[in-house]
């Protein structure tokens, strides 16, 4: 980041201290996982509760993820305790492992994610929260990485991949636009350490985006994992559509809408993650392959 990266690392210890002073708490050990590039540590309160501090590097979006937590008072969210806009700083409860590392079944965390999302769901618009236009977003992702990356999968997934990105842009005025996560996975999903309110699958999410988009988008993500299972899967087709319908039914979503955005989504990950120089890119592009029968 130059030199606001520079700056924000030079102020980093006074902000801490700051922070400690008002917020009344002990700094403790970082946590791994995450964001490399925010830092996240376990902090003592002068209470003697547990609680957790992430400070992020400047980013706009930020503000955005704090006000989507904040608006969500614990449901389905990570409980805030405290937060500062301008020093890009919460203060949360302290949670515990990540659906990724604790339930190794799909269908399992397919249920947990769709029942954590409905909670999440319900986080009243405010005024700020973004409109984009995703389908495009993506659709223009996808056309700019590709060549530049070599055209790492066939021409026939983009096309797939660009022909639900328009119908998805096509039905975004048709369709109720809610506060989305924007990045439900199984990463994302901590385990609450006691049973509360506003948690009852046992999970919340943390670091979401805060955009205004169709429900269908966060459980397009929801659909685009399971790289391992469908490069294993005798049938992937089967087994993703499997997947879609078990999501379908969980949270009464149109089954189409949400095999297009997975299907979007898997391609453009795919891309991303190349493009990064991150190789399990190819898994995402992979499957997309095996999806369609390529």
């Amino acid at each position: 980041m130059g030199t606001i990266g520079e700056e924000w690392l030079a102020a980093l210890p006074d902000v801490l201290a700051d922070l400690a002073r008002r917020w009344s708490f002990v700094l403790g050990a970082p946590l791994a996982g995450g964001n490399g590039a925010n830092l996240v540590l376990r902090v003592r309160c002068n209470d003697g509760g547990d609680a957790v501090l992430k400070v992020c590097v400047p980013d706009p979006t930020v503000v955005d993820e704090i006000q989507t937590i904040a608006a969500a008072h614990g449901r389905g969210y990570v409980r805030l305790l405290a937060h500062d806009l301008s020093r890009y700083a919460m203060l949360q409860e302290p949670l515990g492992p990540s659906m990724h590392d604790t339930t190794p079944s799909p269908e399992r965390s397919i249920d947990l994610l769709c029942e954590t999302l409905d909670l999440a769901w319900s986080v009243p618009r405010p005024a700020s929260a973004t409109v984009l236009d995703r389908a495009g977003q993506l659709s223009a992702l996808i056309e700019a990485l590709w060549p530049t990356l070599g055209r790492p999968c066939s021409p026939a997934i983009v096309e797939r991949a660009q022909t639900y990105a328009s119908r998805r842009a096509d039905a975004h005025n048709r369709t109720e636009l809610v506060v989305c996560h924007s990045d439900p996975h199984p990463g994302n999903a901590l385990a609450v350490t006691t049973p509360r309110a506003g948690a009852e699958s046992g999970y919340v999410f943390v670091d979401p985006d805060g955009l205004l988009v169709e429900r269908a988008y966060d459980l397009g993500v929801v659909l685009r994992g399971w790289c391992t299972e469908l490069l294993v899967a005798e049938d992937a087709a089967a087994t993703a559509s499997g997947y879609c319908q078990r999501i379908a039914a969980a949270t009464g979503v149109d089954a189409e809408a949400i095999w297009e955005w997975g299907f979007i989504q898997r391609v453009s990950t795919g891309l991303w993650l190349l493009s990064l120089g991150i190789g399990w890119g190819t898994m995402y592009l992979d499957s997309a392959e095996r999806v369609v029968g390529g």
